[in-house]
């Protein structure tokens, strides 16, 4: 018989759930951008906040970047006094905590997404961190400030290790006491079900690490039903979860973007085959569309493929104008393997996947080396090839899952134009011109933050190319070589003038794309 015994209510109100986070707490948020994000509860700990004062002095931990860049997901719990420190994996979509710790007003770190992840199983196994060589060479690594952001933040939460005669981060582990965790619905004994959600993230790690830490956890469901759910299709079982709310629907939105996309759950055999290939857009040629273009001629049948957010998102579309997409397999690092990977706020979703596996079991298979090829966007890049995507001057973005993929994928490419700041680019007669040059200059001498280290992928002998809208460049023993440029640029005139390093150049070929053609 299936029946539920606790001391406490199990089934609650938000406000009421969160009536038990006291101050000083640790608290671990599960969600990727907004699908499977908790959102009534952290609007309820936030109205808890507002009201009380309490609870106060919490330490945030999060993998994902959970908000929509203004108010939603973890912006809830932008606000001083209510949070003492966070590790997190992306800041770009909260900036309200940005601001704090731009200020100095609360402590923080930025992590590898994928670390987080892990390292919330090695806290459930009670083991003394997360050891990964993901990180090294990087502005996590502790030779290069060991993640911190600000100036007040001074704890040493990573350290190096020499194992068996290798160097290896360990990331340490420490008790979390409260998760907050959304699934699609429970039953009458608690178990959990992420059966229509976008992603399954890490809800069973943190499930696990609060419950072995003596913590509270608390879930937010859509619906509760009567019955029990089928063993196997339980995510979280109900020994783990302490309080369950049925959130309203417009806080239980499956992303951010829409608030129900049956694709995201539909098995790929569902989905009609467009009876031909998309046709080229007539539109003007963007800069974009030329990188995006030149990336998809690296792609090779068979490829299991990531491609990061942005520029790169645009891949998918080159490749599926190629009729490339039934020849290779594209994953999401928050858990999704085949389909269509989702953009904007939606991203970290599928259309029609093969499978959506959990988040750490994502990290898993991609820090083993099982990605063929990825593509990541590059805001700056340095003569020593280093990539800086995640700080820029005042403006925190974080790294999110772009360390483990960068650092373990077998071939990779940069995606990014030259410049940036007002780039006006027209193409013509099969030739780019530059109309006008962007203000910022993305090729420099030093970039401002080490989120991929060029010095330690040239010592692996790494794969690696960047690829801009006039010109692409390849990592060799030196630093960059430039391999090709676009029809109509002039080197020294479009190329090298708008860098603050040079290049190697030997034999510059022309880059052949059907948007040139």
């Amino acid at each position: 018989m299936c029946s539920a015994s606790r001391s406490h209510p199990l089934f609650c109100s938000p406000d009421e759930a969160v009536q038990d986070i006291p101050s000083d707490s640790t608290v671990v948020s599960g969600g990727f951008v907004g699908a499977a994000h908790p959102e009534a509860l952290t609007a309820a700990l936030e109205r808890r906040f507002l009201s009380d004062g309490e609870p106060r002095g919490l330490t945030l931990i999060y993998a994902a970047g959970q908000g929509d860049g203004k108010d939603r997901g973890l912006n809830h719990l932008g606000h001083a006094g209510l949070i003492r420190r966070v590790i997190g994996g992306h800041w770009k979509l909260v900036p309200k905590l940005g601001r704090l710790a731009i200020e100095n007003q609360i402590e923080a770190w930025n992590f590898p997404q994928g670390v987080i992840c892990h390292l919330l199983r090695d806290i459930a196994a009670g083991r003394p961190g997360c050891l990964t060589k993901v990180g090294l060479g990087t502005f996590i690594d502790p030779e290069h400030g060991g993640g911190r952001m600000n100036d007040i933040s001074t704890d040493v939460l990573v350290e190096r290790v020499r194992l068996r005669g290798d160097t290896w981060l360990l990331y340490h582990a420490f008790p979390i006491h409260v998760g907050l965790i959304r699934a699609t619905r429970a039953d009458r004994k608690g178990n959990l079900s992420m059966a229509e959600e976008a992603v399954i993230g890490e809800v069973l790690p943190i499930a696990q690490a609060v419950h072995n830490s003596g913590g509270l956890l608390i879930a937010q469901v859509r619906e509760t039903i009567d019955t029990c759910l089928p063993p196997q299709q339980v995510d979280v079982p109900g020994i783990l979860v302490d309080r369950i709310v049925t959130a309203d629907a417009s806080q239980h939105d499956q992303t951010f973007a829409e608030s129900l996309n049956p694709a995201y759950f539909t098995a790929a055999g569902a989905m009609q085959p467009d009876p031909q290939p998309p046709a080229p857009s007539a539109a003007p040629v963007t800069a974009r569309q030329i990188i995006a273009e030149r990336a998809c001629c690296e792609l090779r049948p068979g490829d299991i493929v990531n491609l990061g957010i942005g520029v790169p998102e645009q891949i998918a579309q080159a490749a599926a104008e190629r009729g490339l997409l039934d020849r290779v397999t594209l994953t999401v690092e928050s858990g999704p393997i085949g389909g269509i990977p989702a953009g904007g706020l939606s991203f970290g979703a599928s259309a029609y996947p093969d499978a959506v596996v959990d988040q750490p079991a994502q990290f898993d298979f991609y820090d083993g080396g099982g990605l063929d090829f990825a593509a990541l966007g590059a805001a700056e890049v340095d003569g020593c090839g280093n990539v800086n995507v995640s700080r820029f001057g005042s403006v925190l973005a974080g790294v999110g899952g772009f360390v483990n993929i960068s650092r373990n994928a077998r071939r990779l490419v940069f995606c990014g134009t030259m410049t940036s700041g007002g780039l006006e680019i027209d193409v013509r007669n099969g030739e780019l011109k530059i109309v006008r040059e962007g203000t910022i200059r993305r090729y420099v001498r030093q970039v401002q933050q080490i989120s991929f280290s060029g010095v330690l992928a040239r010592k692996e002998q790494r794969d690696v190319l960047f690829i801009t809208e006039r010109a692409v460049f390849r990592l060799v023993p030196s630093g960059l070589e430039l391999m090709e440029t676009a029809p109509g640029i002039d080197i020294e005139r479009d190329v090298l003038s708008v860098m603050q390093f040079s290049p190697t150049i030997r034999n510059v070929q022309p880059m052949h794309l059907p948007c040139f053609e």
